[in-house]
């Protein structure tokens, strides 16, 4: 899909997020924390980055009106729950109710690495919880080791059985693979997957890291994914005249019924149909997940503006959005946040 959007003659409605390409932000993706358990390569380096003060992360009041106020006045149909890790989040349970009680209640979704997970999926489930992602790169304890610098993938997979048990559906795995460390496992993670009844979805690594390391060259990409999963059997494009803003490309794996995705950021970016507006833990909204501006919601609502004023500067920080996100482009700079610090 191209990356530059249809510009569309007609005025947005009054309180849409819309920008001047004709996208209309309804997809809510708010980051709860800047932490994290694991310490994966391709997102910090060992040590870890600095955390955000305690100070500058949202309280939960503040979280709730921002959300609120997205929800009820400016379009908002979808929230999802990122960080950083969100289960970190003691409260996260309370904080799903809450969000779920917001009148018209929002989708509500969550994307973690699943650490944890086993002990508070009915709980979320309980409290509203419609949607899960969990992040999954390797089905080898050494490999995960290698990754994500913790031995915690029986965790992890324990968490994906909850999710199931629970009556999460579909329960979303996304996978990046890495050239030379698990690239190789892709056919064994799409067996795994099949087996478990869960969604798969391969995503190129994208320039988030916080070391700034990224290099196009070594990504694995979407067209390299595809040659290693036909192992398991040929991949047909899924029926489909629109696959509206989703960002997986669906495959249907060849006599067996399942659909695999493949979201090609960056060799094949879908920014033209993108629908998706970030809050980070600190309060700034994000307009693109590559973005070099933020807007600080935050700092303006602690000096006590009114909903009309913060919707107001929601708005221009949307209408401001690009036609893309510019990987391509030889002037493209990473964002000085890494994805920890975004939200995913």
């Amino acid at each position: 899909m191209s990356t530059q959007p249809t510009t569309i003659s007609a005025g947005a409605p009054a309180g849409v997020l819309a920008d001047a390409y004709g996208r209309v932000a309804t997809d809510l993706r708010v980051s709860l924390t800047d932490r994290c358990n694991l310490r994966c390569t391709y997102c910090m380096p060992a040590e870890g980055v600095p955390w955000l003060p305690g100070d500058e992360i949202l309280t939960n009041e503040e979280l709730l009106r921002l959300i609120g106020l997205g929800v009820s006045r400016l379009g908002i149909t979808t929230v999802r729950l990122t960080g950083g890790e969100p289960l970190l989040r003691r409260d996260l349970v309370q904080l799903v109710a809450a969000i779920g009680a917001l009148g018209p209640k929002p989708q509500l979704a969550l994307t973690t690495n699943g650490i944890g997970l086993a002990n508070r999926a009915e709980a979320l489930v309980d409290a509203g919880l419609d949607r899960i992602n969990i992040s999954l790169d390797t089905l080898d304890p050494e490999t995960f080791a290698t990754l994500s610098r913790r031995r915690r993938l029986p965790d992890v997979l324990a968490g994906v059985r909850a999710a199931r048990e629970a009556g999460l559906d579909p329960v979303k795995i996304n996978t990046v693979l890495l050239r030379g460390v698990n690239d190789h496992e892709a056919p064994d993670l799409l067996r795994w997957a099949m087996a478990e009844g869960v969604h798969l979805r391969f995503i190129e690594q994208m320039p988030l890291d916080a070391q700034h390391q990224w290099q196009r060259d070594e990504m694995v990409t979407a067209v390299e994914i595809m040659e290693r999963l036909s192992e398991v059997g040929p991949l047909t494009p899924e029926r489909s005249a629109d696959r509206g803003s989703a960002p997986a490309e669906r495959f249907v794996v060849g006599g067996t019924g399942y659909r695999v995705g493949v979201i090609a950021a960056v060799t094949r970016p879908f920014c033209g149909a993108c629908d998706r507006v970030r809050l980070t833990a600190d309060g700034q909204i994000r307009n693109c997940l590559f973005s070099r501006t933020e807007s600080d919601l935050r700092t303006a609502m602690r000096a006590g503006a009114s909903d009309d004023e913060l919707a107001a500067q929601w708005i221009r920080a949307v209408a401001a959005k690009l036609p893309g996100h510019g990987i391509d482009d030889p002037t493209f700079l990473q964002p000085d946040r890494p994805m920890s610090a975004i939200g995913g």
